[in-house]
């Protein structure tokens, strides 16, 4: 019975740590609204992997900012704020230590392979870390992060930031705390879970 228990606890756990992943899964689907909508939501304490084969951007800007989790824990961002984006080859995961027999469990998300990329409205993406090529076109770097126009929203005035009329970035790896979009239309998507540590990268 004892380890019965344990073992509830320990999924319970895992369960504690997906559902946030598996809501943003679902928000990528239906959409959080149809405006500019920066994400306000306390994040997890874990974060996700997003990689890209290509992505090309339509109006953005990029400033600082603050994440916080429910307890208060804050984890400085960069924020990425596009217009308009269409990704190739994308691969979102998210992995978690059971602390048990099981190991690790992986969730990911792949969509937008072949003809028919993924398409986002008003997309923001708040990371830690980026690596990748990237051509940015009518690039403006260090505006008044308050006053920027180009993309899908400003940051907080005072603070730095830039904003491009275009960015196209490949061979994206992102770590990221936070996505949310007005609108986010994954073609062919497929969602796995496996018992294994096995990311995007």
């Amino acid at each position: 019975m004892k380890e019965t228990l344990v073992g509830r606890t320990r999924w319970r756990k895992f369960a504690m740590v997906m559902v946030p992943a598996t809501a943003a899964a679902a928000v990528m689907v239906m959409g959080m609204s149809n405006g500019a909508i920066a994400s306000s939501f306390a994040v997890s304490g874990q974060r996700f992997q997003i990689s890209a084969d290509s992505m090309v951007v339509n109006g953005f800007a990029q400033y600082g900012d603050i994440k916080k989790e429910s307890n208060g824990t804050p984890h400085p961002v960069a924020v990425a704020a596009a217009k308009t984006a269409t990704v190739r080859g994308m691969c979102q995961s998210v992995v978690t230590d059971t602390h048990s027999p099981l190991g690790f469990i992986t969730m990911t998300i792949r969509a937008g392979n072949g003809a028919n990329p993924v398409e986002a409205e008003n997309l923001f993406l708040a990371m830690d870390s980026m690596e990748g090529d990237a051509v940015f076109e009518g690039i403006d770097i260090g505006i008044d992060a308050g006053t920027m126009d180009k993309g899908a929203g400003p940051g907080a005035p005072g603070m730095f930031g830039q904003q491009a009329t275009k960015a196209t970035l490949l061979g994206v790896k992102q770590q990221a705390w936070a996505t949310n979009a007005g609108t986010f239309k994954l073609t062919g998507m497929s969602l796995k879970v496996t018992l294994e540590n096995k990311p995007c990268f």
